[in-house]
């Protein structure tokens, strides 16, 4: 099997894949923003393999397969560093929906003991 139908193969089914998950609301679109991004750069130098190599060769790379680690490890750290800010800004909103929920109750047993009748 030739590789190049293989890359093109894996990259379109990671697009595909995040498409439906999206589809089935399993994720939602700004989650997915960067998985599309990244699996469209994949597409696009499967598809275009010479365009990998010249951006190899311009970027100082004797390989184009070590550009594709370099690559790999840029994706994985920027996903890691988005899913980081995801994860903190879902932190402080449970965080905050946690206080609410504090302040909900405590009112709701000041109202209840208020409401009840004196048993002296």
């Amino acid at each position: 099997m030739n590789i190049k139908l293989l890359a093109v193969g894996i990259s379109l089914g990671l697009f595909l894949t995040v498409i439906e998950l999206i589809r089935r609301k399993k994720m939602s679109f700004k989650y997915a923003v960067s998985w599309l991004a990244a699996s469209a750069l994949a597409i696009l130098f499967s598809v275009f393999d010479r365009l990998l190599g010249a951006c190899a060769q311009m970027l100082g790379f004797t390989l184009p397969s070590n550009f594709i680690f370099f690559l790999i490890g840029l994706v994985t750290v920027f996903l890691s560093l988005l899913l980081t800010v995801y994860l903190y800004q879902q932190t402080n909103r449970i965080e905050l929906i946690a206080q609410k929920l504090s302040l909900v109750e405590l009112e709701l047993s000041r109202l209840t003991q208020k409401n009840q009748p004196d048993r002296t």
